[in-house]
């Protein structure tokens, strides 16, 4: 007993100077963290992307060839479904671009062109509104648009406009090996996971009690089970708000109809704000087009948006998930000022997970308690 109690005393001590250290040094610390956490990002980058294919890779799984259990079969499963993962994953990528950059493209080609006449009309409307001064109209007939300046700058703009959105993703050279890292690294993870799953389940036999190990198994199963549904959700949720935009404004006869369900759809992914995003970007591009049929495609994405969260997003992602609407923008807020569109993505499910995790403790206290008073007042009587 005292030798435990003496261990107990030295760990305590030993966790409070780490701690007196921690807090006096906390700029060196800080420093050594912000640098252990950047060398890890391509790496946590491909644990994301792993765990996420590994939900589509599940599917090709159980459907290629179930009934056959021969060597060749079960030797090829993993690396062809692997295989086949990574290629519907780039395929998607690929049409989404191809049906996206072209009408941007287009759109702001469109712009540049109609800079000089609108310009136009509005130096007549200008010189008609101020025909009382002429000190005004000699100033407004002065004017002349750099036409072939703005143009050229448009014009640059619009074919770099796909090195722009790129450069979201990798700007310089070392974002781009992080990404080239991370996409090793989960294919990797991918091809090893029975392994990698039977060497944690030996080293939590080896070293963690069955009590630890229930527990932890537990927490694991509840954020495994939020996540999976969770991203589920979102990727369902967004083919049906961007097929249902696409088909509304075919109905309507609005311009850019595929780009703009495209657009709303991937933009559909980031809960709550994502939609919002992608109605901003469709309707200047249709507004380049006729500003009236934007106003109209503004009011026919409310009225989906509308359908969406009352409809779509509690059958599809809300009842999975299990997380209050007051919670879900929280997450999304918090997530997003921290980590940016990945805290976003990510903010939902760990909320939920937490949320869930706290109440079922809340849960059993609460059981405990009743349980206790009703053995209470059994001894009373």
């Amino acid at each position: 007993m005292k030798k435990k109690e003496m261990k107990r005393y030295i760990f305590i001590a030993l966790l409070a100077l780490i701690v007196c250290i921690v807090v006096k040094n906390f700029s060196v610390v800080s420093g050594l963290l912000q640098t252990a956490f950047k060398a890890l990002v391509p790496l946590l980058t491909g644990c994301i992307i792993a765990y996420v294919f590994n939900i589509i890779l599940n599917i090709y799984e159980k459907h290629y060839f179930p009934q056959k259990n021969s060597q060749f079969i079960k030797k090829s499963r993993r690396p062809v479904c692997v295989g086949l993962t990574f290629a519907s994953a780039t395929l998607i990528v690929m049409l989404v671009i191809s049906i996206v950059y072209p009408e941007l493209i287009k759109s702001v080609k469109l712009i540049a062109k109609e800079i000089p006449p609108f310009f136009n009309e509005v130096q007549k409307f200008a010189q008609t509104a101020f025909k009382e001064y002429p000190e005004i109209q000699e100033i407004i007939q002065s004017i002349e648009p750099d036409v072939m300046g703005i143009t050229e700058k448009i014009g640059s703009g619009a074919y770099n406009v796909f090195d722009y959105l790129m450069s979201i993703i990798g700007s310089t050279v070392s974002i781009v090996t992080n990404i080239v890292i991370a996409i090793i690294f989960a294919l990797y993870l991918l091809l090893r996971k029975d392994k990698i799953h039977n060497d944690i389940v030996r080293f939590q036999k080896a070293y963690l009690g069955d009590t630890l190990n229930r527990r932890i198994n537990h927490i694991c199963d509840i954020a495994n089970d939020t996540f999976r549904n969770f991203f589920v959700g979102q990727f369902i949720e967004a083919i049906v708000i961007g097929s249902l935009c696409f088909i509304g404004m075919t109905i309507l006869q609005l311009p850019y109809a595929a780009m703009a369900g495209t657009i709303v759809g991937v933009t559909a992914l980031i809960p709550i704000v994502g939609a919002l995003i992608g109605a901003v970007i469709s309707a200047f591009m249709i507004f380049t087009v006729n500003p009236m049929q934007a106003l109209i495609f503004i009011i026919f994405l409310v009225i989906l948006q509308q359908v969406e969260n009352n409809l779509i997003y509690p059958k599809v992602v809300g009842s999975s998930v299990g997380l209050p609407g007051i919670w879900v923008l929280a997450s999304v807020t918090l997530g997003g000022g921290l980590f940016k569109v990945a805290g976003m993505l990510l903010g939902v499910p760990t909320a939920a997970t937490i949320y869930k995790l706290v109440f079922e403790i809340l849960e059993r206290r609460e059981n405990m308690q009743t349980e206790t008073a009703s053995d209470e007042d059994v001894r009373g009587e």
